[in-house]
Parts: structure tokens; sequence; C-alpha cells
């Protein structure tokens, strides 16, 4: 068993707060989730997770124009330089207070940089290596609140920001003579938006209380003279900021805007702005606040979002509106919109959704929403194709490994979902909910099609499927019993007794029909479904028992206690063989508002969830903490620990108390931070009331609710206050040599391939294990030689090729032909393999899966031509009939055979693309 287990995708969060991003080409939409970045293919439809992440929650997001950087700032303005192309990053910076907005100017030598109320120009990294990827420029000071827009002229002269205390402000990026400094009122809220028009100084800006103001400037672009010397008195000192760096760093030209304009000079005239239009969103009072808008030049297209959730398209500058819809209740946290202008993005921060929305044809390019509560629990398919999670939201998602993706949510749970499980078929779905239901869900149709319930309310903790998938057990936490139903008829066939506490959890064994179920009356009992519902053995814990997990196998079994410990039993003997003490592999963070050390802390925590890997040599757990711990079985010792997270931005993360945070009146962890913010509660007045009462900032605590292994071996997933994380093997590791000696070198399995002796070619490529050159060797082998190569090949290398074809399936296009091998090796060596059918089971699933996939993927485009061939079919026969009568009276020439042979022809040529 190797542990290079890396993390692959951050599945079940799309988006959570900051703004949103498009690609260069405008196919892909770059979302902040947390602390990671994720990028969503809308023409493949596919999702990736970068593999960076900063210490706290992503706030705002930089792109430059030719879409190979991106800058990634976080709560506190740390930064990091992110390369697009190698997914690396490639410096680190801190601004030292928390950034509003960040934007590249259109030619990307630069970018502007909004924090309080101070907007900062630096020079953007460029091709060539630099010891300080990002070089301060300029420092613009006038808003005397703080900033919360930028845009940008399209040939980078100038940029305007946007401020809290109500003011616009234009400034010259280069030294002008006759634009240094202008400042616009106008409005009577916060600004939201300021946007230049296309290849002009005429401006848009937009404020929160639905206002907009159309302001004309009285010189063009091409009329800004540039200012030949720098004048003493127009040049502001410099001055030292708090926490600006270790030592003092260069400030730059500091450029102040003042209440009355720039002095101008003999022979400029300074540019001057006036209001040529107002309109206002909100005439009729359905809408209160705008909350996000974005601006596309060429096609004049202005989109707004408001706090209802509903969004405006207006054309400008005659203020046409396009349309207007509802996307949610919830408030629109921010609006991007594509190159082309044909898509828009919205994000909802409420529900943690992601939409992009086509305004011409007025459909969904993309719709995605993660459970905007805790996960509660997951489930891999059989063949590791799809995952299943379950929230307190009261939903279950089911999300495509391969993409990314969740592709159907059930919604018919009305309280929290406890766990979720497939059945061995992989085509049903079973859930268990705080409501007091347990559901059966079919993929084929999309429906609920099963409910069992108890006699009494029961409130289901856990839940387990038997092998053959016709028993359904569930557990509950009040009355201390287990339930069990049949999937065929729904019936409840019997209720188990015996446990003096709450059922923790439920598991079948995958060979036998017995049932182990773990309580905290300190026991772990397993139960005969064939001997009459009976109490086969009884093992005795030393503490409360939290989790069961049956080997593969099914001849060991794990359970976790209260007392930070794993302990590992025979189900046949109910003997112990062996235990890991796990309390202090766990190290709990410490909590803000706690009074204890982490340490003593941690003396308090155990795991709560428990998982076998494929092979039956490790186990998985994790529970209230960032860790997430693998052990050997055998040797009883750790092997691994993956960090869930690193996000500071969740409680329980951080070891050691910040004593910055602690006053003589206690920790500052105590204030709410709520009142006052946008999203909080706002009392400005005394008797008015504004917002939610019951909102509040608070900063979830980190754990790991549910792990489960890919039956495929590949890969693990995990649930956590994060979303839904996925761990697959790490492909970067390359050579892992087998049998290697000297002689086996690349030039001599060339040289076996040359002398046309395939399976000694094949045989030395495996020994070297480098991918690239074994797929060039499987690949130099004809076709009809694949038979007589699998035939002599030795049985150690059978399973070897049997993985490498799995995964070859995943990634290459020649799907008959690594097909055609895995039918030879199964066809030939298949009695032998059947006597290791519990060492290579990940192997064929992961063939399985591979195959499954394409399976779908061509049956889908062949269906898809079918139908249009047969549209086309029908349409040549419908044109027959139509036929005039002149027409019929020139072809009487020609007789009805050759009518019926020109269709006969027709239906073979359809045939054949068929």
């Amino acid at each position: 068993m190797k542990f290079a287990y890396r993390f692959s995708n951050l599945l079940g969060a799309v988006y959570r707060h900051g703004n949103l991003s498009f690609s260069k080409d405008g196919n892909s939409v770059i979302s902040p989730v947390g602390n990671r970045i994720s990028v969503f293919d809308l023409k493949n439809n596919k999702s990736e997770t970068l593999p960076v992440s900063t210490a706290k929650n992503i706030t705002c997001v930089g792109l430059s124009p030719d879409g190979n950087l991106a800058i990634l700032v976080d709560e506190d303005g740390a930064a990091l330089l992110v390369s697009l192309i190698t997914r690396a990053v490639l410096h680190h910076f801190h601004f030292h207070k928390p950034v509003a907005s960040i934007r590249f100017s259109p030619d990307g030598r630069k970018f502007v940089v909004t924090k309080e109320n101070v907007a900062l120009m630096y020079h953007a990294p460029g091709r060539n290596r630099e010891f300080n990827a990002f070089v301060l420029d300029k420092s613009y000071y006038g808003p005397y609140d703080e900033t919360t827009c930028i845009d940008w002229t399209d040939d980078s002269k100038c940029f305007v920001v946007g401020s809290k205390d109500m003011s616009t402000w234009v400034f010259g990026a280069e030294r002008w003579s006759n634009l240094i400094y202008y400042s616009l009122g106008g409005h009577k809220d916060i600004m939201v938006g300021c946007f230049f028009e296309k290849d002009s100084l005429d401006l848009y800006t937009v404020s929160q209380d639905g206002t907009l103001c159309v302001w004309e400037s009285d010189t063009e672009l091409d009329g800004l003279v540039l200012r030949k010397t720098k004048l003493p008195a127009e040049r502001g000192e410099e001055e030292e900021e708090g926490g600006e760096g270790e030592g003092e760093e260069p400030r730059g030209e500091v450029i102040r805007g003042k209440g009355e304009g720039p002095k101008e000079k003999e022979g400029t005239k300074n540019v001057r702005y006036k209001q040529r239009s107002k309109h206002f969103f909100n005439k009729e009072g359905d809408f209160n606040n705008l909350t996000a808008a974005a601006f596309h030049k060429p096609t004049h297209i202005l989109v707004t979002g408001f706090a209802s959730g509903i969004f405006h398209l207006h054309e400008l500058p005659e203020f046409n509106l396009i349309h207007s819809l509802s996307i949610s209740d919830q408030r629109i946290a921010t609006v991007s919109m594509n190159s082309s202008g044909d898509w828009i993005g919205f994000g909802c921060s409420g529900l943690g959704q992601l939409l992009v929305w086509e305004w011409q044809s007025e459909s969904y390019v993309f719709k995605q929403q993660g459970h905007f509560n805790n996960m509660a629990a997951l489930a891999y398919s059989p063949d590791g194709q799809y995952i299943a999670t379950g929230g307190d939201d009261g939903k279950v998602k089911v999300w495509n490994t391969t993409s990314g993706l969740c592709f159907v949510t059930f919604t018919e749970h009305t309280s929290s979902v406890t766990n979720v499980t497939f059945t061995s078929r992989g085509f049903v779905i079973v859930s268990a909910s705080l409501d007091g239901t347990v559901r059966a869900f079919d993929l084929h149709r999309y429906r609920n099609f099963r409910t069992f319930t108890s006699p009494r309310p029961a409130q289901f903790s856990s839940l387990a499927v038997d092998p053959s998938g016709d028993l359904v057990s569930a557990g509950a936490q009040d009355s201390f019993e287990v339930f069990i139903w049949s999937m065929q008829t729904g019936r409840l066939l019997e209720v188990l007794g015996g446990h003096e506490g709450p059922v923790s959890c439920l598991c079948f064994s995958p060979v036998q029909s017995i049932l182990a179920s773990a309580s905290w009356d300190k026991t772990v009992r397993l139960w005969d479904m064939m001997d009459s519902w009976q109490t086969k053995e009884t093992l005795r814990l030393t503490s409360d028992g939290l989790a069961v997990s049956y080997r593969p196998d099914g001849q060991e079994l794990a359970v976790a206690t209260l007392d930070g410990e794993i302990s590992f039993w025979n189900p046949q003997s109910a003997n112990q063989t062996g235990s890991v003490s796990g309390r202090h592999d766990l190290e709990m963070g410490r909590k803000e508002t706690d009074k204890i050390t982490a340490k003593q802390s941690a003396k308090g925590k155990s795991f709560t969830s428990l998982c076998y890997s494929a092979d039956g040599e490790s186990i998985l757990a994790g529970g209230q903490s960032k860790f997430v711990c693998i052990y050997n079985i055998r040797e009883q010792i750790l092997m691994k620990k993956f960090e869930i997270s690193c996000n500071l931005s969740l409680d329980a993360m951080e070891e050691f108390l910040d004593r910055r945070k602690m006053t003589e009146f206690g920790s500052l962890a105590l204030v709410d931070e709520g009142v006052g913010d946008g999203d909080g509660v706002e009392l400005s007045l005394p008797g008015v009331r504004k917002g939610d009462m019951s909102s509040r900032h608070f900063k979830p605590e980190i754990r790991v609710s549910s792990l489960r292994f890919s039956p495929t071996g590949r890969s693990w997933a995990a649930t956590s206050t994060e979303g839904l994380l996925t761990y697959s093997l790490d492909g970067a590791l390359v050579f892992d040599p087998y049998d290697l000696d000297l002689d086996v070198t690349p030039v001599s399995v060339r040289r076996q391939l040359h002398q046309a002796e395939w399976a000694a070619a094949i045989v030395l490529a495996f020994r070297l294990n480098e991918t690239a050159l074994t797929q060039e060797v499987l690949e130099a082998v004809p076709h009809h030689q694949i038979a007589v190569v699998c035939g002599s090949l030795p049985d150690v290398y059978v399973e070897k090729l049997l993985g490498f074809i799995a995964s070859a399936l995943e990634r290459c296009g020649h799907l008959q032909f690594y097909l055609s091998w895995a039918q030879s090796l199964l066809t030939q060596h298949g009695q032998k393999l059947k006597t290791r059918s519990g060492a290579i089971l990940p192997t064929i699933q992961s063939l399985q899966k591979s195959i499954q996939r394409h399976f779908e993927d061509l049956s889908k485009l062949c269906d898809w031509n079918m139908y249009t061939i047969r549209y086309a079919l029908a349409l040549s026969k419908q044109r027959g009939v139509k036929r005039t009568a002149g027409d019929a009276l020139c072809d009487e020439g020609v007789s009805e055979d050759s009518e019926v042979m020109s269709e006969a022809s027709l239906e073979e040529e359809t045939d054949m693309l068929m």
C-alpha cells in the first residue's frame, strides 16, 4: 500500500465569498471557495481546484489580461501570485490591510489595489525574473472612506475608484498635465460599481440605493497631455503607514486629491465632467439594495444584482431594460461577464450558489449549488464513479468524480441527513435523516421510490444496507433500537432491541448476513440476519463506541471509541486482535474561546469516522480535527497524516493562543463582529432596525464528519467543514522500479521492440515502471498479436498490465485497442485471477469505472447520431411524397425499381453509419 496521496479536488462547494472572474477565452469561470480557487470549464463540463491555498478566506481575485496570472488576496491582505498555467505559487506578498478590490490594467503592465481609503498602483510582474514581483509605482489618496471598486480605460491611461463616502475619483495612471485627479459626486449611498465607456473617458457610476449616473467628459483619451517635468508642489510627501512591510518600503509617488480640483496651467485645460443623466432602478420600490454590478463595454450591457436575488440587464446609455429575472431569494454577492458578453456569472454567498446565464437565449449554461450547511456523510458508488453526500440542509447530492460536478439533488428530507449509502449494484442511494425517515432514491428515474418509517417517531443517526441490497437497517439515537426493512416491499421486518444507549454506527459484513452495531453503551453487537435476528456476539469495549467498519474481506472489524482508541476484532471468535491509540494523533486545535490549552483539549477528542483501504491493509480515521490519519493495521503504527485544511478563518485551527486578541477585558473573539457590517445587523438610529437580528458572524469549527475509500483504491474522500475533499494517488511519482537490474534500460526495451519480442519488451518496461515507456511498448504491439502476447505473459505481470490498462483508459482515446488487451487478459487468465479476487478487486473496479464512463459517453453520442440520421431519412421520404405533379410527369421514365433501390441504398448507408 503506497501513501502517495495528494489533494485532488474540492467538491460540495462551488462559491463562498469574493468576486468571480472569467478566463481570457470566456469558457471557464474562476470561483473562490474558502481559501482555495476552483476553475469550472463550461465547455467541457469539468471542474478543477488549484493545489494552492491562502492562510484565510479569499476576498478578491485579480486576473491578468492574458489569463496566465492571478493574484489571490485573503481577508488579512496576504496575497499570492499564482500561475494558472503551471498551477504554482510564484510570489508571496502582504498588503497588511484588508483589500477591497484588485484590477489589472488592460495592457497588463500595472495593477491597482484598493485598501482603506487609498489606491495603490503596482508594476505587474513581467516575464523576466525579478527579486520583487510587486513594485509600488504610485499611491493615490482621495476618498475619505473605504474604497469599493475599480475600473480602467481601454488604453490603460486612467482608472476610476469608487468609495463608501459616495464619491468617485478619476486618476491618471501617468503624469498627465490636464488630468491628475477628478472627484465626482451625485450619489447618496455607497458606490457599488464605476465603469468607463469603451475608448472614452465617459463614466457610469452605480450606487447601493439603485442610482445610475451617466457622466460625460469634455476630453477624449487622445486629448490627455503628458507632463514633461514633475513639479515638487504637486508631489505629495512620503508617509509611513503602520505595518507597511518589515522595514520601510519605498512609497513611490504619492498623489493626493483635495476638495477643489487641481489648478490649470497656461495653455492646458483640465479635464472636466458633467452629469448627462440620472436613472433609478427602484422606481416601483420593489428592490431595496443594489449589491453587485458589471458592465460589458463592447455591447454596452449593464448587469446589476440586488439583495432580493433579482438581476437586471440594461442597455446603456439609453438605460433600456432588456430583461429582469430572479435567480433566488438570497443576496447576489458578485456579478461578472465573459469577454464575448454572452455569459453572465452570478455568485450567491448565502446559498453557496454559482450560476452562469446566457442572456440572449435566456438559459442556464451552468448551475451548481453546494451544501450551504455542514456535510454529514458521503458514500462512493461501487464503481467509484459517483459520490453521494448528505448535509444538514436536508439535501442528498450526487457528484461525478470525473467532472467534479453535481448532477442530481434530492430534497425530500425535511431535516438533517445523517448517513447515505449506495446499494451493491450502484443504482440506488439510501439515506437516513433526523426527520424520522429512511429514503431510497433511484438513479435511473431520479425519484424517491421508497420511504421507510418506524412505528413511533425516531431520529435515525446511522444506516447500513446488506450486500444483496434487500435489507435496510437504521439505528435510532433516542429509542436505542435498530430497525430492519425490506427494500422490495418497504415493510418493517424487525426491530432489534438490546442496546442501552444511542446506536452510533451500523455496518454489514461484506461476505455474510451479519450486522454490526456500535453503541454508546460500550458494546458492539453482531446480529445474525439469517438466524431469527438474534445476537451472535457482543464485543465489550473500553469506552463508548462511535464508529464501526468491516474489512473488505469481512475477516476483521475496526471500532473507534470515545477514549481515542481504534480496536481491531476477529468477528468469528469475538477476540480483540490489536488496538491503536490515536488520541495524540488528532492534534485538535485550540478554539478562540477555550480556557484550556490545545494539548489538554485533545485528551477528550476521538475518531468519529473509520474506513478501510481497498486492500484492507490500512485504515483511515478522522474526527474533530484538521487531520486525517492513516494507520498500518499489521504494524499498528501511524503511516501518514493528511492536513485537511490550513484555513485560519475556521475555528480550532491554531494550537496556541493569539495574544494579540487578548485584552484586559477578555478575548476579542467574544465580540460579535456582525454589528455594523453590510451582511449583519445594522442599528443606525434609535427605533430603526435594519437586517436580520438573528444574523451573526461566526467561525465554523474544522472537523471531519465522514471518510470513504474509493472501491478502485486510487482515491479517498472526506466530508469536512470546507466541503468534500478528494485525495488521489500522486501521478508525479513516475519511477517506481520492480525487479530492476543493470540490464533493464530504455535502450534494451526498445531493442526488444525492434526484434518484435513483444512479451519481453512489456516485462522490461514494467520493471522500469515508467508510464510513458510502458504506453509506447503497448501501442507498438500489432493488434493481431495481442492474444499471443497475453498468453505468454508471466502471471505476476498480468495484474500490473490490467492496472495500467485501467488507468490508460481514463486518459487515452484508443478505446478498442486497450479493450482488446483487457478482454484477452481476462479471457486467458480469468481462472488464475479469480483465486486472488480479493487482492485484485480494486484493479477490476478501476477498469470497470473507466469502461462505464466511456460507455456512457459513447452511448449518448450514438443516440444523438441515430436520431439525427432518422430525422434526415424521414425528411428525405417526406420530400419524395410532396413532389409536384409536374415533377412526376417529368420522371415517368424512371422506374419504381430505381426508387426502391435508392431508398434501400439510403437505408443501408444509414445502418452503416449507425
